[in-house]
This record gives C-alpha cells, structure tokens and sequence, in this order.
C-alpha cells in the first residue's frame, strides 16, 4: 500500500500535468513575472479574507482556489523564465503563509461577532494560524538541520483543499475543527520524524 508521501507526490504530479504546465505557459505568453503571479494571489487572498469575514463563504472559498492556483503557478513561471532565484523562493514562502493566515483571520472575525459569533470558532481559528506556522517551520528547521522533514499530514495542498470545499459547502466550521486539531498534530508527527532522522544520522 502507497504511503501518505507517495500518494501526495502522484496527485502533484497529475495537477501539474493537466493544470499547471497550460496555465504556466498561458501566464508567460500574458508576461506574468513570477513576483506578479505570487502578489495576485496575496492580493486575491485578501478579498477572500473579506468576504469570509462578511459571511460570503461561497465567494470566499472559490477565491481562496484562485489565490492558491497563483501560488503554486509562481514557481512554475520562475522555472519556465529561467527566473528561479533564491529571494523568489523566499517570497513566494513567505507569501503563501501570510495568505493563509489572512483567510483564516477573515473566518476568526467572522466568529468575533453577529449571528454566529462563536468564542470557539474564533479560538480554533488562532490554534489552526499557529499550527499551520508550525507545520512550516518544522519543516524549514528540520532541513536547515539537514533533514528533509516532510513527515505528515495536513501540508499546504491539503489545508487548501479543506478550506476550500469546506467555505464553499457553507460549513467553515468544518475546516475550523480539521485545522486546529489537526494542524498541531501533524506539526507534532513532523518534528518526531525530525527527531528521528537526525538522531541516526
């Protein structure tokens, strides 16, 4: 049976196939820059961050895909532009992470107060915002330290995906309780892989 990491590697595989090449290519032919395609999707993030925080989730969920869509695109149009380079690698990462905790922050808002304000949703939100850091940071500790630290579950590809089918169902709650319990536990499971491979090395 194919573990976690090999499926995740076939999925990204079958994506890039049928999505990423055409778009990436459409991209350049529009002479997007590979810091263009990464500042569209933070932009897009944002107004996503806003109609979560309205309610909106349906418009919410379907520009968290676009804004994801531009995020993965990027690399691409470095790598096809022949524009890879060690400050746009830095970017597009740190960018990912701040869209992300933008959405998030639009659903804690959403919970802060109205009809459905909730002090749970608002708390899952801020344990999901940390987990999610975490499960980043693990992994860029563990290969500062020589490791690759891919362990887990619960990656970027994934918490897209939850978010996502989860805003546009009209239940973000959903993604709340995955995120916050399932974030720190794959952060959890990261680094002890981490641990482990360091240890025999």
């Amino acid at each position: 049976m194919p573990d976690l990491q090999t499926v995740r590697f076939a999925f990204r595989g079958s994506i890039s196939r049928w999505f990423e090449r055409p778009a990436v290519s459409l991209l350049v032919a529009l002479k997007f820059t590979p810091t263009a395609a990464t500042l569209v999707g933070l932009i897009i993030a944002g107004v996503a961050a806003y109609f979560v925080s309205q309610g909106d989730f349906l418009v919410g969920g379907a520009l968290v895909l676009v804004s994801s869509a531009f995020d993965m695109l990027d690399g691409g149009i470095a790598r096809s532009t022949g524009r890879v380079s060690k400050r746009g690698a830095l970017v597009d990462s740190v960018f990912d992470r701040v869209a992300e905790v933008v959405v998030l922050l639009g659903l804690a808002v959403y919970f802060l107060s109205g009809p459905d304000a909730s002090q749970t949703g608002v708390l899952l939100a801020f344990v999901a915002v940390a987990g999610s850091l975490m499960v980043s940071y693990v992994r860029a500790r563990a290969e500062g330290l020589g490791v690759t630290g891919t362990a887990g579950f619960l990656t970027r590809p994934e918490r897209v995906v939850i978010t996502v089918v989860s805003l546009m169902a009209g239940y973000p709650m959903i993604a709340l309780w995955i995120l916050g319990v399932g974030t720190p536990l794959s952060a959890a499971w990261r680094f002890v892989d981490a641990w482990r491979a360091i240890g025999s090395k």
